[in-house]
């Protein structure tokens, strides 16, 4: 390990590292899919911010696992089937990326990064929506029937999807989970010590802390935040101008809520609520 850890690069890395860890303990979700861009777009290379954000990412979910498994057990069987899923698909993702060779993978890496992360925004923007519009209620049985196959499937894709990316643990598995067990409540490339320790250190802090908060905090505001960090960061790491990506940014910014209140009012599903009876009607037929 470098002998010079704590430099300024350092204490920010660590800084950016507790935010976005904050974001996972309450959510659950934008570990890879916030980490690894934030990375690329500070000057870190891409195989080296996909690597250090797979190992923070490990840890962080581990201490945001912990402090959840206190405030109610979680499904293992599901979690069972997506680890058979994902692990050996994982390790492959990772395998592809370094069997594509030092020429090639810096830029085939932000690609891919910017295609998975239009995924996540997309998956973001329809959880939080699902959710306000009371398409998917949650909560009201949390050891619903183990659909095997499709969860298998989920963890195969979701697996491939963060060995390559270190993107879509947490957002794009979560969203399918939620989709099909909707009555749950709300998972050789160079490491570099300097990146990871402050990031190992920040992250786990703020997972910590944004975990214990996690009842606290609208979650459907948070994601629809970062649903426009997503669509933005997005929009650069495929290569969009800087002009283009202002315009993306202003659209979203000022346009999002509007167009999200309107689709909330369309398709919210109202429950039935038993009638109010006037004053001096009859109870009788």
């Amino acid at each position: 390990m470098p002998e010079a850890l704590w430099t300024y690069d350092s204490l920010g890395l660590l800084v950016v590292s507790a935010v976005i860890g904050v974001v996972i303990g309450l959510t659950g979700m934008g570990g890879g899919a916030l980490m690894t861009p934030a990375l690329i777009l500070v000057g870190i290379p891409p195989t080296a911010a996909v690597a250090n954000d797979l190992v923070v990412n490990a840890v962080n979910k581990v201490v945001g696992a912990g402090v959840h498994w206190r405030h109610g057990k979680p499904n293992l069987k599901i979690a069972l089937w997506l680890i058979i899923g994902s692990v050996p698909t994982a390790y492959l993702g990772a395998w592809l990326v370094h069997a594509i060779g030092a020429e090639d993978v810096q830029g085939m890496l932000k690609k891919a990064i910017g295609a998975t992360l239009i995924v996540a925004s997309t998956a973001y923007f329809l959880r939080a929506f699902f959710e306000m519009s009371g398409r998917i209620r949650t909560g009201d049985d949390p050891y619903p029937p183990v659909k095997p196959v499709l969860t298998l499937l989920v963890g195969v894709i979701g697996g491939l999807m963060v060995g390559i990316t270190s993107v879509g643990s947490g957002t794009v598995i979560m969203m399918c989970i939620m989709l099909l067990y909707p009555t749950l409540a709300a998972l050789r490339l160079v490491v570099d010590w300097n990146l990871l320790v402050p990031l190992l250190i920040g992250g786990a802090i703020g997972t910590f802390f944004g975990s214990r908060f996690a009842g606290r905090v609208p979650g459907g505001l948070i994601r629809r935040g970062i649903t426009i960090v997503l669509a933005v960061t997005a929009s650069a790491m495929l290569g969009a101008s800087p002009l283009l990506i202002g315009i993306i940014t202003l659209v979203l910014v000022v346009g999002g809520p509007l167009v999200w209140k309107a689709l909330v009012r369309r398709f919210s599903v109202h429950l039935d609520r038993p009638a109010v009876q006037r004053p001096g009607a009859s109870t009788h037929a």
